[in-house]
């Protein structure tokens, strides 16, 4: 009774703001349209659909604000003004009660509040659609009082979500089936898709782990603060973290009276993105300005600090190399070269002709070239080389829409900071590295310290493997033969070593030399 509750609540909110409308006029059926047309008699619909939609999701409450923000991340999916409306959702929703957090965290606990923090801060600091934060104090393992940021996972969420999913892909089925672009858009992946995000975010365990992940490999770039998490304090449903101290980064006029460098501050931002994606393959996905700070203490000033942790990105070594391809055939406006990396990826169907793909791709990347570099966006290239896709059927891959939407974040970001950023002047260095370290020796001698376990443990073995293989072949009173074969294969062996070890010293030679001409002729 009340799942059905709850889709008769939905379906009127959908009436209300006239999302039927967008629904119907999408389907193979004309009885359908005619439908349409008929419901929207009296009502007024002047609003742009991605506004009415933006309200119908607030409406239906924090699930349904969540699935907004993941949807508006599918820019390959989306039109563009969907996209741009579903993308102002905030995490803004009222709080809970002091009191319920309260009692979630003795539950987590077994113990009173009291006990577990020095002082706890009742009033919550930040309210968002999965959990709160509260400030408190506690002593740490040393006996050291610290103060720290406490996130209490919103009550109650995981019946919520699994009924509201429920009626989601009931809905995505429908419209799978019944609208005309409904395959195209992949309305139950979506949800699959919001569904892996909803119970990442739900488990506090695992955002603590990201930002002990993210904080292990940001140390010693000196460019942005990770908040230490408090290991002895943590449960799937809290989170105890250091409490950090900034500006919001949205506050321009406020840092530059306080005497931040707002250019340097931009191309800092700039800098963190691309060192967490080129160098570690896991970013931060999630890198709106509600989620960053900037220091102004003393020691720390003008340093970024990064908060929320629920949604990061991960790149395997075949994506990074994707990327940075992509974006080296761009610039060198090598549109071939850019049509066959989709094709090598094997996203795009086997009978695509490289032809035809280098042609959309070049009415999509040319026009950018008589603007300045400073003046290219690169998120929106890549987010409009997704959308030339769509028609060959291109299957992007999430960790790239993901990477995407984040780009256009500290883009956008950066820009606002300061609009001469030139994100291809602070991109080259990485770009460049990354090629450098896959052509060179480096990448040989990362390999070879990868396996250098499996060659300890096979060293040893190797006297008895070949005792052993000689014992086998032995004949039965043939030992003066067994001494020949030995220093027959002694022999075989020390000139295998000689050869191995010349083959070496003239292969990093040609390595260095390579390298050399790469650095000259590539970039």
């Amino acid at each position: 009774m009340k799942r059905l509750l709850r889709g008769f609540t939905i379906l009127w909110v959908v009436f209300r703001y006239g999302l039927d409308g967008l629904l119907l006029d999408s389907f193979q059926k004309p009885w359908l349209r005619l439908l349409s047309r008929v419901l929207s008699v009296g009502r007024n619909l002047d609003a742009p659909r991605g506004q009415r939609l933006r309200q119908a999701l607030e409406s239906l409450g924090p699930i349904f604000v969540k699935f907004g923000q993941v949807l508006s991340t599918r820019r390959d999916l989306l039109p563009a003004d969907v996209a741009d409306e579903l993308a102002l959702l905030q995490d803004r929703v009222p709080p809970f009660p002091a009191e319920v957090a309260i009692a979630t965290i003795e539950r987590a606990f077994r113990r009173p509040v009291d006990e577990v923090f020095l002082t706890f801060d009742r009033k919550p600091v930040a309210s968002a659609s999965i959990a709160q934060v509260h400030f408190a104090t506690l002593r740490d393992r040393d006996g050291v009082e610290r103060e720290v940021a406490v996130k209490v996972l919103r009550p109650g969420m995981l019946p919520v979500i699994e009924k509201d999913l429920g009626l989601m892909r009931l809905m995505a089925g429908w419209v799978e089936s019944l609208s005309a672009d409904g395959k195209r858009l992949k309305p139950r992946e979506v949800v699959a898709e919001f569904d892996n995000y909803l119970h990442d975010e739900l488990d506090l365990v695992r955002e603590a782990a990201n930002a002990a992940q993210l904080r292990r490999n940001m140390q010693g770039l000196d460019l942005v603060l990770i908040p230490e998490i408090f290991w002895d304090f943590c449960h799937p449903e809290v989170m105890v973290m250091q409490r950090m101290t900034g500006v919001p980064i949205s506050q321009i006029d406020r840092l530059r009276a306080a005497g931040v460098d707002i250019p340097k501050l931009a191309r800092d931002g700039v800098t963190i993105f691309f060192t967490q994606v080129f160098r570690d393959g896991f970013f931060h996905a999630d890198m709106h300005p509600g989620n960053i700070q900037v220091s102004l203490e003393p020691a720390t000033f003008g340093r970024y600090i990064s908060l929320d942790f629920g949604i990061v990105g991960t790149l395997t070594e075949s994506d990074k190399e994707y990327l940075a391809q992509n974006f080296v055939a761009f610039f060198r406006r090598d549109y071939k070269r850019v049509a066959e990396l989709h094709i090598e990826s094997g996203w795009v169907p086997p009978n695509t002709r490289v032809n035809d793909l280098e042609s959309a791709i070049r009415a999509v990347c040319e026009p950018y070239f008589d603007r300045p570099l400073k003046e290219i966006s690169l998120g929106l290239v890549l987010m409009r080389l997704f959308q030339t896709s769509r028609r060959f059927h291109v299957e992007i891959q999430p960790q790239l829409v993901l990477l995407q939407k984040t780009l256009l974040n500290i883009e956008g970001l950066g820009r606002e900071l300061d609009p001469e950023l030139d994100l291809w002047s602070t991109a080259k260095p990485f770009l460049e590295k990354w090629m450098l370290e896959q052509m060179g020796p480096q990448r040989m001698w990362r390999e070879l310290r990868a396996e250098a376990p499996h060659y300890a443990k096979l060293i040893p073995e190797l006297p008895r493997l070949l005792y052993d293989a000689l014992r086998q072949r032995r004949p039965v009173d043939g030992q003066q033969q067994v001494v020949r074969e030995l220093l027959e294969a002694q022999h075989r062996t020390n000139r295998l070593l000689q050869a191995i070890i010349y083959g070496g010293v003239g292969f990093v030679l040609g390595l260095l030399v390579m390298q050399f001409f790469v650095r000259l002729r590539i970039f």
